[in-house]
């Protein structure tokens, strides 16, 4: 094992979905009964949901006039198969060592809808989830972890983030954090300071994060980024 990489963060920034839970299973139930539902290719649907807001989603397949109650359809069958959820490695005692003015979950999904799988998967709530209902515009925009940093009072450039989508990456990279971490091989390639196979391998340090065993990094490019 070599020896830890150090990224200086006042906070961190996680998204939920691949990042502290797998729903992956759970969740593609849903779309593929969704999408049975409107007359619609299951794979088709699939493709685009990960990593942005349903209602995004959504729209790509019904008429305008259709896309709230079509929405609504589809938030309900997600959040009523969230008992198959479960915790990625490290996830649960991870977001546990984090003090709460720390921490904040990130996600696509609605509020209620990441709340529930959470709970399913055992992980701690942090009091500062930024859903989907809480910002005009989701990943890969910025908007949702500018609104993350500015609940918990940092700078945007104070905080690193966790994330595992290119859309979520992006959304990061755009709104100027202190570095990227990727978590699994869906992150790999996509532009992050760091990558990892799970929160197993991150340690808060108090003063930021303690990295091990990277599958990838950026050699110290990042800003706090050292070996």
């Amino acid at each position: 094992m070599t020896d830890p990489l150090h990224l200086t963060a006042a906070a961190v920034l996680l998204d939920n979905d691949g990042v502290l839970v797998d729903s992956k299973e759970s969740g593609e139930v849903a779309w593929r009964t969704w999408a049975v539902r409107h007359g619609l290719d299951p794979e088709a649907v699939i493709a685009l949901v990960h990593g942005v807001r349903s209602r995004e989603t959504v729209a790509r397949f019904v008429p305008p006039e259709q896309v709230d109650a079509a929405t609504a359809e589809i938030d309900g069958l997600e959040l009523a198969s969230t008992a198959g959820t479960v915790a990625i490695p490290g996830a649960a005692a991870f977001v546990a060592t984090l003090p709460e003015p720390a921490r904040a979950v990130v996600t696509s999904a609605p509020q209620a809808l990441a709340v529930a799988r959470l709970r399913s998967a055992g992980i701690p709530v942090p009091a500062t989830i930024v859903a989907s209902e809480d910002v005009t515009r989701g990943k890969p925009a910025p908007d949702p972890y500018l609104a993350a940093a500015a609940r918990l009072h940092l700078a945007p450039a104070a905080c690193v983030v966790l994330e595992d989508s290119a859309s979520g990456i992006r959304a990061a990279r755009a709104a100027g954090v202190g570095a990227v971490v990727g978590i699994g091989a869906s992150a790999l390639g996509q532009g992050c300071d760091v990558v990892v196979a799970d929160l197993e391998h991150l340690r808060w340090s108090g003063r930021g994060l303690a990295v091990t065993d990277p599958l990838e990094h950026a050699g110290g490019a990042a800003p706090g980024l050292a070996g």
